[in-house]
């Protein structure tokens, strides 16, 4: 008996989030991008865009303003910041600041 083959996600059949850009930092603003699926897609997306990965942080990745029109075209999905929080924590995937400080 030969095992199902499971597709693979494609960028292009992705699910990426993308708040507005509000966080200041660096002298300008920053938004986040998550899967509400897994990191291993959140991954595949920051790649395709050129994101480093030090942008990553524990569970989202912060871009600068000015490529937020770009991500959106790759596919990105906008929803509010508050959205964006409530599908992470859905999808099991938030990681709380008290995780990211160790506490």
């Amino acid at each position: 008996m030969r095992a199902a083959l499971v597709p693979q996600p494609t960028i292009a059949s992705v699910t990426v989030l993308i708040d507005e850009p509000i966080w200041p930092a660096h002298g300008r603003l920053w938004g986040h991008l998550v899967s509400d699926v897994s990191l291993d897609e959140l991954h595949a997306f920051a790649a395709e865009a050129g994101i480093p990965p030090r942008g990553f942080d524990h569970d989202h990745y912060d871009y600068p303003e000015e490529r937020r029109e770009a991500l959106i075209a790759q596919g990105a999905v906008p929803v509010s910041g508050r959205e964006l929080v409530e599908r992470l924590n859905a999808a099991g995937l938030r990681v709380s600041q008290r995780a990211k400080r160790g506490l």
